[in-house]
């Protein structure tokens, strides 16, 4: 493929004109943050004054793939359980995904239920803040919508590439644009100021070895995607299940107890997270039979 070609995809993918543009709160939110003097109330002050996005931030955190044990019924508890970056994190994803789902249902599931999975693994293995973990398996395959919305012509040869010929997305993707979804992913997630504890775990999803300070979260995610397509979960337009990077083995260590826990636990909470997924959906149907 020409360089020409391969840059001007670049940067349609990179300017992202066609996906939502990010509400004004996520600029207010990072500008509070930056101040010490800003306490948790005045940040769940804030996000509440727009309450649609409150409630599907609020929808968000009691899921299943966070496992709470008990209700969060405040934005200020959840930014005190989840930490800023998570709940600025789901607050974009609440923006995205509503996207996302009218774009591909199959991938938003398939996305949820990685989260499902990340969570169950990072919880597993004691990492600190596994929900950072279970954001960055929510948000992994970002980089599909904006080449689905952005590229729409080569996404569909992409597509067409994939049916013909049998080959993963990813592999389509590389013939077709010369890049992949994980790397559009790291743009994204770059320009949207997240911190590098999430933008390396999108980036390097398929690949951990990639990653600099965050191998044992991408390699997660990495299983995590793996384990959730092989589950039949969600196909995300790619039904070939990814080859298993033994960087990511070797740092996971499971033993074939661990996988059977592991997948145990995952299928308990992939029926509670696919009611949450059926009921946002039932909500969103009421709210436009409502305005019609």
């Amino acid at each position: 493929m020409e360089d020409a070609k391969r840059q001007e995809f670049r940067a349609a993918l990179r300017q992202t004109k066609n996906l939502p543009t990010l509400p004004g709160i996520v600029t207010k939110l990072t500008k509070m943050a930056d101040d010490p003097d800003t306490t948790t109330e005045q940040m769940g002050k804030v996000i509440s004054q727009d309450y649609v996005l409150s409630a599907k931030l609020l929808k968000l955190v009691n899921s299943a793939f966070y496992g709470f044990p008990q209700r969060i019924s405040s934005i200020s508890s959840a930014i005190i359980l989840l930490g800023f970056n998570v709940v600025k994190s789901l607050i974009i994803s609440a923006s995205i995904f509503e996207t996302m789902e009218e774009q591909d249902v199959e991938l938003w599931q398939h996305s949820l239920g990685c989260a499902v999975v990340c969570n169950v693994i990072a919880t597993r293995l004691g990492v600190k803040d596994p929900e950072e973990v279970s954001t960055a398996g929510l948000i992994h395959d970002i980089g599909k919508v904006a080449i689905k919305m952005e590229l729409p012509n080569e996404y569909e040869m992409i597509n067409r590439l994939v049916r013909e010929r049998k080959i993963s997305m990813r592999a389509a993707e590389m013939e077709v644009l010369g890049l992949d979804h994980a790397e559009a992913g790291g743009w994204l997630t770059k320009g949207w100021n997240l911190p590098k504890k999430l933008i390396e775990p999108v980036t390097c999803h398929h690949d951990p070895r990639q990653a600099t300070t965050e191998q044992l979260t991408s390699s997660i995610i990495h299983f995590s995607d793996i384990i959730i397509r092989g589950l039949g979960y969600g196909h995300s337009s790619d039904t070939k299940v990814p080859m298993l990077s033994k960087r990511a083995w070797d740092l996971l260590n499971f033993s074939p107890t661990d996988i059977d826990e592991i997948l145990t636990q995952v299928e308990e909470k992939l029926w509670d997270v696919k009611g949450f997924s059926l009921e946002l959906k039932a909500e969103d149907t009421a709210q436009a039979e409502s305005l019609s």
